[in-house]
């Protein structure tokens, strides 16, 4: 039985062009994704980088300032209240806050008189 040269290469040439295209796909595309998040990556990457250098050089300049006598002084005073002798230091206290208002109906009427109305 004799097979039509024709015959076979209508079957072998959808065959090889879909072979090319699917090595095309595996070779161009795939890695493509790969190299696209290693440089999604490497971006996060540096910008986290970045903020920790940033932070670095703001305790570094928190450093410098502890070494002086006058941030000493100045923290001593603003967070503890410290004062030196002879000086008198008075502490502000907030307004007081309003008392709890509730509403004179049901079930709030069962509460008793312990709450101002």
């Amino acid at each position: 039985m004799a097979t039509n040269p024709l015959r076979a290469a209508r079957f072998v040439v959808p065959v090889i062009l879909l072979v090319v295209t699917i090595s095309a796909l595996a070779l161009g595309a795939f890695p493509t994704r790969t190299f696209l998040d290693q440089r999604r990556s490497v971006a996060s990457a540096e910008a986290r980088l970045n903020e920790l250098e940033q932070a670095n050089a703001d305790a570094e300049a928190q450093i410098e300032a502890l070494g002086t006598d006058s941030e000493i002084e100045r923290l001593a005073r603003e967070k503890y209240g410290y004062a030196k002798a002879g000086e008198e230091v008075y502490h502000v206290l907030p307004p007081a806050t309003d008392p709890v208002r509730v509403p004179d109906a049901w079930p709030f009427n069962q509460l008793g008189t312990t709450l101002n109305r």
